[in-house]
């Protein structure tokens, strides 16, 4: 098929209602996922108290968090294939639904002074099935939105994408901020968190019913015999995407998971300040990325995504490590707040261009599934343990200001993906 007979063939749907669905359904996948992180040190103390040293605990619990990341490269090769094959709606619901399994199993799971290793194998279960669900989630719904827009607007649809994991991630915190407020310690460390869960697991029918109202995008259901290559094939003829579009992930991931994640728990751990403004960090990263990623995503329409890139992220590469060195020279409240905030916008604005980057690197009848690829591959070990290795090179080196090294090494190499990759924005794609 043809770029011309695909375009004709794009969906009739209202794009506020094709928004609107994808965004809603990723923003409840994306709150099952992350709200780990906001729970990151009661879930420590909760499943693995091998250690009376809060640090080693905290370590433990992002470890397992990382886990969630490792199974996600299979899930975006397998729901990320089955998107290009079968289409994107229903790869979108099955995701859906495995979200719904992990989640569960975070909300039965004993705690390990209740049954000892079972509550701990249950939680690893839950993060790898979560994980793996994500990583077909990311490729099938960043593509579908990008399918809908035309060549001069893909920037703006993608930042969709964005703008649905910062709901997600303000959705979370703000839960487990309520909560944390109405309930006395003992409940919410008796029970409160796994109400956290819950409530996701209760939304996902929501979800379900949005992500049904969709219309097919997939070059496989439009027309089918644009099947007729082996997307094997089509993948092992993109190398060079697949590895530029791994590069590029690597440096958008690990300041995102350094700044709107780590930060936070860093506050509790190292500065020792409480938990609630550990969470109100999180969120003021969280609802910073919702207001800014469709700004953004209408800037790197205008400007191109390589600058819309690389300026950014070259601002964030200058910031990252002052502020970390602000935030332990000063700690409190308002100077946390402030060093969050004014690292999350360049962490937007450098974000979102590199999302819609990603898919327009590949042909329709692989982009689910290259997209997939690109981004777990390099979120899964440079994101998911980010905050592994940040509080683990304090633990080696006694520096509190090390995660900006990680996170500055990190944007650097990514700047070697950016040469790779050809300017994108505003040219027509299959």
């Amino acid at each position: 098929m043809t770029a011309a007979q695909l375009s004709a063939a794009r969906p009739a749907a209202p794009s506020r209602r094709a928004i609107t669905a994808i965004t809603v359904g990723n923003a409840l996948e994306f709150y099952d996922f992350i709200v780990y992180s906001a729970l990151a040190t009661l879930m420590g103390r909760l499943f693995f108290p091998f250690s009376d040293e809060p640090l080693l605990q905290l370590m433990l619990s992002f470890a397992v968090f990382g886990t969630g990341f490792v199974s996600r490269p299979i899930g975006g090769i397998v729901i990320g294939l089955y998107a290009d094959r079968c289409g994107r709606k229903p790869a979108l619901r099955l995701s859906l639904w495995l979200m719904a399994i992990g989640s569960m199993l975070f909300v039965v799971a004993p705690t390990y002074a209740q049954a000892g290793l079972l509550g701990p194998a249950l939680v690893v279960l839950g993060r790898l099935v979560q994980g793996f669900a994500v990583g077909g989630q990311v490729g099938a719904a960043t593509s579908m939105l990008m399918e809908y827009a035309d060549d001069r607007s893909r920037g703006y649809y993608c930042s969709w994408q964005l703008f649905s994991q910062g709901l997600g991630v303000l959705a979370g915190t703000l839960t487990v901020s309520a909560l944390s407020a109405l309930l006395p310690a003992a409940a919410m460390e008796a029970w409160g968190w796994r109400l956290v869960f819950a409530i996701g697991v209760l939304a996902i029918p929501v979800g379900e019913y949005i992500r049904s109202q969709l219309d097919e995008t997939a070059a496989s259901a439009l027309a089918p015999q644009a099947a007729a290559e082996p997307a094997a094939s089509l993948l092992r003829r993109h190398g060079r995407q697949l590895l530029a579009g791994v590069l590029l992930t690597i440096g958008g991931t690990a300041p995102t998971f350094i700044v709107a994640h780590y930060l936070a728990n860093h506050a509790v751990t190292v500065l020792g300040m409480p938990l609630a403004v550990a969470i109100w960090a999180a969120s003021t990263s969280a609802l910073l990325q919702v207001l800014l990623a469709v700004p953004a995503g209408r800037w790197s329409d205008r400007v191109g995504r390589r600058k819309s890139l690389l300026w950014p992220r070259l601002v964030l590469l200058l910031l990252i490590y002052p502020g970390f060195m602000l935030v332990n020279a000063v700690p409190g409240w308002p100077v946390l707040l402030l060093v969050v905030a004014a690292l999350t916008v360049p962490l937007v604005y450098t974000s979102v261009p590199s999302i819609a980057l990603l898919p327009e690197l590949f042909p329709r009848r692989i982009r689910a599934s290259g997209m997939s690829i690109v981004y777990c591959v390099g979120v899964m070990i440079f994101g998911g343990f980010a905050q592994f290795f940040a509080a683990g090179l304090i633990r080696l080196t006694g520096d509190p200001n090390a995660p900006a090294l990680y996170a500055a090494l990190c944007i650097l190499v990514s700047l070697i993906g950016l040469a790779m990759v050809p300017e994108t924005a505003n040219r027509p794609l299959d």
